[in-house]
C-alpha cells in the first residue's frame, strides 16, 4: 500500500511514517518548514519528502493519505482530497488500526515529561530483553530513531493529549487503548484547543476509561487535577508516584543520584542522566510502568545510568571558548523553570543565560505570559525572542529588571548573548521548534569572538 503522510515533519507523524515503512508500505509525505531532528532522521531512513502542499501530489496516486493534526481546512491538499473523495485517516487512527492490535501498548500521558519518561520506559524494557516497539515524540539517543516496530508483544507510545485531526478533534491518546497507562503530570496547555484545565481533565479520564480492568495505572499523587480524574470513575489497577506509601524517589549523595523506595521500603538507587526533581519523577514512574511488564524494579534501577536520553532535551550542542551551549524543548513556563532548575543543580558552577523562544500555540496566545517571568528566576540573564508575537514579552519580563532582554532580530539576539557570555557560562536554548538554527548561530558566534 502507498501511504502519503501530510504533516510528516511532525514528531509524531515523522514516527507513523517510520512504522508503516517498517509494516512494508510504500511510504511519500510533504510537510512545510521543516527542521532537524525529523527532517534528517527521514532522509536517513529514505523517505521521500516533498516540501509544501501542492496539490500536484494527488498523482503519486496514493492509496491513503494520513493527515497530521497540524493540517487544517483551507490547505490546498487536503481540500483536493476532500473534493476528489479520496480515502484518508489520522495518524493515531491509522496506528490502532494497522499497528497496534495484538500489542500490549504502554502510553505515557501528561503535560511534562512524556518524552523523556516513553524513552526511559522503553529503554527499560529494552535492556530486560523485552525488543519493545515504540513510537515517541522525539529522538531516544538510545535508539537514533523515533519510532520502531519489532515482533514484540509490547509497544511503548508517547500519548498526547493534544487534538487528533482536522476531522477528529478527540486527543490522541484515546486511540491507543493501553493496558499500561502513566498519568505523569496535568496542568493547564493547549490554549488554542481546551478552554480551561477541566476540559483536559475530561480528555484525561476519557483515556482512563479505555483501560481494561486487568490494565495498570501508574500515576502522579503529587497532581490534585490527577486526583480528580481518577475520581472521576477508575476501573483498573492503580499505583501511586511521588507518593510516600507507594512509589517513591529521593535525591541521593548527589544531584545525579535517586533512591528509589516501594511502600517505605528502599529498592536501590541509581545516577539519573538527565538533570533535575522532576527527571527523578519520570524515572520513578518508567520504573513502576515496567514492573507491570515483569521488569525487576531492581534492574531496572540498574540500567538507568546507561540511559543516554533524548535529542532535545538538554542536549549539549557544543562547547566553544568554555561556553556550553544546550538544546531543549522547554516551553512550557513550568518546563522552563523545572529546566532551569535541573541545570543550575547539575551545574552549580557559572551562570545561566537563558534563550528562549514563546513558539507553542499556548505561549504565542499570551496565556501564559504572566508565568514567564517567576519561571525564568533562576537564570541569570534572558534573552527572549519576541518576534511576530500578539502581546509583548518586555512587559511581561519587566519584573526580571535588567538582567531580561527582548529582541526582534535573531542575529541581534545572538550578539547580545554572546557579548554577555564568559568562560564557564551555559547557554540554555529552549524552543519547541527549529528557533532558525540559533544553536549553531551563537556556537558560530562564540568561535569568533
Amino acid at each position: 500500500m502507498h501511504i502519503h503522510i501530510l504533516g510528516i515533519c511532525g514528531t509524531f507523524m515523522g514516527g507513523i511514517a517510520l512504522l508503516a515503512r517498517a509494516a512494508g508500505h510504500r511510504v511519500t509525505g510533504c510537510d512545510a518548514n521543516v527542521y532537524p531532528p525529523m527532517s534528517t532522521q527521514l532522509e536517513a531512513q529514505g523517505i521521500g519528502l516533498i516540501e509544501g502542499y501542492d496539490p500536484a501530489q494527488l498523482d503519486l496516486g496514493a492509496d491513503v493519505y494520513v493527515v497530521g493534526n497540524a493540517v487544517s481546512r483551507g490547505n490546498p491538499l487536503l481540500e483536493a482530497i476532500l473534493d476528489r473523495g479520496l480515502p484518508y485517516t489520522s495518524g493515531p487512527q491509522w496506528l490502532a488500526e494497522q499497528i497496534l492490535p495484538g500489542k500490549w501498548v504502554l502510553a505515557v500521558a501528561g503535560t511534562h515529561g512524556k518524552t523523556t519518561t516513553t524513552s526511559m520506559l522503553t529503554y527499560l524494557l529494552e535492556t530486560a530483553g523485552l525488543n519493545p516497539g515504540f513510537l515517541v515524540g522525539g529522538v531516544p539517543e538510545d535508539f537514533g530513531v523515533s519510532a520502531r516496530l519489532t515482533d514484540s508483544s509490547f509497544f511503548v507510545i508517547e500519548a498526547d493529549e493534544y487534538d487528533t485531526a482536522f476531522c477528529d478533534k478527540r486527543s490522541k491518546f484515546v486511540h491507543y487503548r493501553p493496558r499500561t497507562a502513566i498519568l505523569n503530570n496535568l496542568e493547564y496547555d493547549h490554549a488554542d484547543i481546551f478552554p480551561d484545565l477541566a476540559a483536559i481533565e475530561t480528555q484525561f479520564h476519557h483515556l482512563v476509561r479505555t483501560i481494561p480492568r486487568g490494565g495498570r495505572i501508574v500515576a502522579n499523587a503529587a497532581e490534585d487535577s490527577l486526583k480528580r480524574v481518577i475520581a472521576r470513575g477508575c476501573w483498573s489497577e492503580i499505583e501511586w508516584f511521588n507518593d510516600a506509601a507507594g512509589w517513591a524517589a529521593d535525591e541521593g549523595d548527589s544531584a545525579a543520584e535517586a533512591r528509589f523506595a516501594l511502600a517505605g521500603a528502599e529498592l536501590g538507587s541509581a545516577e539519573v542522566p538527565i538533570a533535575g526533581a522532576h527527571n527523578r519523577a519520570n524515572a520513578l514512574a518508567a520504573i513502576a510502568a515496567a514492573r507491570h511488564v515483569g521488569v525487576r524494579p531492581l534492574d531496572a534501577i540498574a540500567a538507568l545510568p546507561a540511559f543516554k536520553g533524548i535529542k532535545r532535551r538538554m542536549e549539549v550542542r557544543g562547547v566553544v571558548n568554555g561556553v556550553t551551549v544546550y538544546d531543549d524543548f522547554a516551553h512550557h513556563p513550568t518546563a522552563i523553570q523545572t529546566t532551569i532548575e535541573g541545570l543550575r543543580r547539575r551545574q552549580p558552577q557559572g551562570r545561566i543565560l537563558a534563550v528562549l523562544e514563546p513558539r507553542s500555540n499556548t505561549m504565542k496566545l499570551g496565556t501564559m505570559k504572566d508565568r514567564l517571568a517567576p519561571s525564568l528566576a533562576l537564570a541569570d540573564f534572558v534573552f527572549c525572542y519576541a518576534h511576530k508575537l500578539g502581546w509583548s514579552p518586555a512587559e511581561a519580563l519587566l519584573p526580571l529588571g535588567n538582567k531580561a532582554q527582548t529582541h526582534e532580530s535573531l542575529d541581534a539576539l545572538v550578539h547580545a548573548a554572546v557579548q554577555e557570555s564568559e568562560p564557564g557560562d551555559h547557554i540554555l536554548v529552549m524552543s519547541n521548534g527549529g528557533f532558525g538554527g540559533v544553536h549553531q548561530k551563537l556556537l558560530d558566534a562564540l568561535a569568533q569572538r
